[in-house]
């Protein structure tokens, strides 16, 4: 039912930043949610067996694709196309792709149910074994200047929907778990050939451990959830559990059995490691993402449980995002939220009055809200970002995009860099916003380069995780994102491209070695850190990038000896205290006897 129109605060482009917004009318009622993205087009062609697959474009709300620069004086379509940014036109068109989770940097939680997934009855892998590139797909783009802001026209996707899992009950108290393979050919009853170090090369790491699937997952499989690391603790979820790991040999020190299915998790914990998850309130496919766990990473043990109460027929509590700031978590979901405290679960704040509504928040050192205004037009939107106080829920200060520009991401938090898309016209674009949110720059390329970030795959129609995209990092004055594979050579290869936050320009650009891809994951010591992910035939490695530039400087080589087992479909990479884990995001298998082989997680240390 479409509303009459309700006071709406001043409209401005990204240029034009907003006084925080005045005393807001009492709320009406929300009009539907858009329909569901459309169907992806076909994929593009498969690469070798042992080279990584490709993503699928997303439609805006998830993640939006790349594109391809529009012909030099070809004048960009769409309802904004005259208004000039602060910079006046690019040199040369360029095309870009969104990506990346709010932060902890390197810690991204895209979570998919990706394409090429085992069919029930095949068997695993097939042409797109391997990490997946983190384009999405081929894709048109225009570059459009709009209000001060960079945007590109993309196509949309269509997610598959997770399948409804087996029942199976669950403790509250963490258990002890067995089976864990050290990496020495003696771990879980592999044979004795299968000591992974056997072929390492010198100045090669170790293996330090693998662990191998140990639950019985539904048919499609499940995606995991983290990881995190808590002192010498790693922690993933998946499926109904959540297990703590030893970082030194990977046995498992605890595990937390669900009584349903894990279905939400922020990308922070707490400073003393509390962290709390959404679990689903039963076990068919009538419930919904609304009980609220608290655990201690640090043991596994089960703290405070809550149900997130339902507060009008939008309330969709299927897609629920969780955030962690401080002591404090907020679930965004549709035009709702709520906030508790993590130590004790006392609610802190609800849905606020007014005209606008948080939907979805990025926490971290900060809390970032992205909030929607009800408009008398449901398909041309009024959003915008907020940063809130954690205790009380009111906004410091308001940033305001011109109308149409809905808020996709926070690729970081401090410094503060958004992703916005135009769903009617699939268009996409990245600004800096500086401490009082007021606007900082927007992200301009000067060679054409195509940008990349992975953000996984959504599957909520009418929720939205705000972080949890990978691929980026962020020092105080500048801002790190890869390009998009090149495949025009032998092998793929990508690029590391430093953006000047204060003017939006290239700072510079670092090129991966020949045939190997690369991505930030963080801040390390003043450096970009990255991991060159592993080829058919050359293993992945740890190594950084000087602030000003520079090829890539080796701090741990992976074996090239197993490369064919750290080349998972799609993975998340971690490096503490001198070793790197990679950990894959999804586990799925065509047959229980391959469920029970597939390798989870990997350990490297020298």
């Amino acid at each position: 039912m479409t509303q009459p129109p309700s006071q709406q605060p001043p409209q401005g482009g990204f240029g034009a930043p907003q006084e925080p917004q005045g005393t807001p009318q009492p709320p009406q009622p929300q009009s539907p949610p858009a329909a569901p993205p459309q169907t992806p087009p076909a994929p593009p062609q498969a690469p070798p067996p042992t080279q990584p697959g490709y993503g699928y474009p997303q439609a805006p709300g998830a993640q939006p694709g790349y594109g391809y620069p529009q012909a030099p004086g070809q004048p960009a379509p769409g309802p904004y196309a005259q208004q000039p940014g602060p910079y006046g036109a690019p040199a040369g068109p360029y095309a870009q792709q969104p990506g990346p989770y709010g932060q902890q940097p390197g810690y991204g939680y895209p979570q998919q149910q990706y394409p090429g997934a085992p069919a029930p009855g095949g068997s695993g892998g097939g042409p797109f074994k391997g990490k997946p590139a983190v384009i999405i797909g081929a894709a048109l783009a225009v570059l459009l200047v709009v209000g001060g802001g960079i945007f590109f026209a993309t196509s949309g996707g269509d997610d598959e929907k997770k399948p409804v899992s087996k029942p199976s009950s669950g403790a509250a108290d963490p258990s002890a778990s067995p089976t864990v393979d050290q990496g020495d050919g003696k771990g879980d009853g592999r044979e004795a050939e299968d000591d992974l170090n056997a072929g390492r090369k010198a100045g090669e790491a170790k293996v330090l451990w693998t662990t191998t699937n140990d639950i019985d997952l539904p048919r499609n499989g499940a995606k995991v959830y983290g990881p995190w690391v808590v002192g010498d603790t790693l922690v993933k979820g998946m499926y109904r559990s959540v297990t703590g790991y030893s970082v030194a040999d990977g046995k498992q020190k605890w595990t937390l059995p669900l009584p349903a299915d894990m279905c939400a998790a922020p990308g922070t914990a707490t400073a003393d490691g509390k962290i709390v998850i959404g679990v689903m309130n039963g076990t068919t496919d009538k419930a919904d993402c609304a009980d609220l766990q608290m655990i201690d990473l640090n043991t596994g043990k089960a703290g405070w449980k809550k149900s997130v109460k339902k507060n009008g027929t939008w309330d969709l509590l299927s897609d629920i995002g969780l955030a962690i700031s401080g002591d404090t978590l907020t679930v965004g979901r549709t035009s709702n939220s709520n906030a508790y405290r993590v130590s004790d679960g006392t609610e802190l704040f609800g849905k606020p009055s007014g005209n606008c509504q948080p939907f979805a928040f990025a926490g971290g050192p900060k809390l970032i809200a992205a909030t929607s205004c009800r408009t008398d037009d449901v398909d041309n939107p009024q959003h915008q970002v907020q940063e809130i106080d954690p205790v009380t829920g009111k906004a410091k200060w308001t940033y305001q995009p011109k109308r149409g520009w809905e808020i996709d991401k926070v690729y970081s938090v401090s410094p503060l860099v958004v992703s916005l898309t135009q769903r009617e016209e699939k268009k996409w674009g990245i600004l800096a916003l500086k401490e009082n949110g007021t606007l900082r720059s927007q992200l301009i390329s000067d060679k054409g380069e195509k940008l990349a970030v992975d953000c996984g795959h959504d599957f909520a129609i009418f929720g939205q995780q705000l972080e949890g995209c990978s691929g980026l990092a962020a020092d105080a004055n500048t801002f790190y994102m890869m390009t998009e594979d090149d495949t025009s050579g032998s092998g793929r290869t990508n690029k590391v491209i430093a953006f000047d936050l204060n003017t939006g320009k290239t700072k510079w650009k670092s090129a991966a070695p020949a045939e190997r891809t690369m991505r930030p994951l963080r801040m390390e010591g003043g450096n970009v850190l990255v991991y060159l992910e592993p080829s058919y035939d050359k293993g992945g490695a740890i190594a950084t990038i000087a602030p000003t530039g520079g090829a890539p400087e080796v701090l741990l080589q992976h074996p090239d000896s197993t490369t064919g087992i750290e080349n998972f479909f799609s993975s998340r990479t971690l490096y503490a205290g001198g070793r790197s884990f990679v950990v894959s995001d999804r586990v799925s298998a065509g047959s229980d006897e391959e469920e029970k082989a597939q390798t989870t997680m990997m350990a490297f240390g020298k």
